[in-house]
């Protein structure tokens, strides 16, 4: 049950990258984090529920736990909603909906489900329901176990609130600072992405070297709750460790629109000073002045066969390029198929299992230091 002292918080992070976020959450002080499938748990109270939100960029969601109990039928579930202390988090004034997915357990529809809970809430507390809310109740029953919680971000975490332009297949804001700090970037080296589209691996490593908290352009879910404190949230808000960066992040591309794009973003994201953009192929790149860094891109992936065959040059030319002209340089390369990746010839260290990413599974492929 929730207190406002102590509850169970829940970041979601993408399978395969809990370990990942599991350590950008130690590192900014959050207490008892651990990591569980699909994201990392710790516990705390409603600051920390607000702190989670503003500074975590790897999560895709804070989900503030209500309550748990076993249910194994659709009456007893509506009883037990209607002891959750509503009142104590959502606003009788305030829309409402929730979100039901069943799994492995007596009560299979997750319709019914969430209309037992939102009967609960509307008679108890008197809140209207509507399916376009900001404030969702999501309820989870698995195995027999039913876990109601309540989403406090409301859009997705990646929604920055500042990037307006996007490509035909952007990456997500979360997912590349995951891949970032993978590739162990911690904002004092200089990065470069040489197929930057829309410049999210650029602008997300620019904000991680200006030490610029995730969430400072957006508003969040909890904004709308019963225990909301604005003071005291503008109070944090109003807290930035930010600095200037020791060195820039690059960004290049071989199309003029993405390049124009990235320079828009960067701006709309506060990042112009920190960030570099140049239109350039392949063949042109090369290693920014001053101290090695990281490389990291994401190529084209190639899913189909066909696709696969006309992208082996570009791969092959990725790597010819990188091996002659960035000694001292770490690489990252994001890629859906294996086979593409290996065209590099870069000498990748052992990798882990791929991630889920827009109806694919990628890989993180990294290499060590470039000889």
């Amino acid at each position: 049950m929730i207190q406002d002292k102590g509850f169970e918080i829940f970041l979601t992070a993408p399978p395969g990258l809990e370990e990942c976020l599991l350590d950008e959450v130690k590192g900014k002080g959050f207490k008892r984090p651990r990591a569980v499938p699909g994201g990392v748990v710790l516990l705390g109270g409603w600051p920390e529920v607000w702190r989670a939100n503003l500074w975590v960029r790897g999560a895709g969601r804070v989900l503030a736990r209500l309550d748990g109990f076993r249910v194994q039928h659709l009456a007893q579930l509506a009883g037990r909603a209607r002891h959750v202390p509503w009142a104590r988090v959502l606003r009788p004034d305030i829309p409402f909906r929730v979100e039901a997915t069943c799994a492995k357990s007596r009560i299979y529809h997750s319709g019914a489900a969430a209309e037992r809970i939102e009967t609960a809430i509307k008679e108890t507390l008197g809140a209207p329901h509507s399916a376009e809310a900001e404030v969702t109740v999501r309820v989870r029953i698995e195995d027999d176990f039913c876990t109601i919680s309540l989403d406090t971000s409301g859009d997705l975490l990646h929604k920055r609130g500042h990037k307006l332009e996007v490509n035909a297949a952007p990456m997500r804001e979360t997912m590349a600072a995951l891949f970032l700090r993978q590739c162990g970037f911690d904002g004092n080296e200089p990065m470069l992405d040489p197929m930057c589209g829309s410049g999210t691996l650029v602008i997300e490593a620019a904000e991680i070297a200006a030490r610029l908290n995730p969430g400072r352009s957006r508003r969040f879910a909890f904004e709308q709750l019963a225990n909301f404190d604005a003071e005291a949230w503008e109070r944090m808000r109003g807290v930035s460790p930010q600095r200037t960066p020791p060195a820039l992040c690059h960004g290049s591309d071989r199309d003029a629109g993405a390049i124009a794009m990235s320079a828009a973003n960067a701006e709309r994201a506060g990042v112009s000073a920190h960030t570099s953009f140049r239109q350039a192929s392949i063949s042109d790149i090369a290693p920014p002045e001053g101290k090695p860094g990281l490389v990291i891109v994401n190529p084209p992936y190639g899913t189909r066969l066909g696709d696969r065959k006309t992208l082996m040059p570009l791969y092959q030319a990725l790597g010819q390029v990188l091996s002659r002209r960035f000694a001292g340089w770490r690489v990252g390369l994001i890629a859906a198929e294996p086979m593409l990746a290996q065209a590099t010839r870069l000498p990748f260290l052992p990798h882990g299992a791929p991630v889920p990413h827009g109806g694919l599974r990628v890989t993180l492929f990294r290499t060590g230091t470039l000889g």
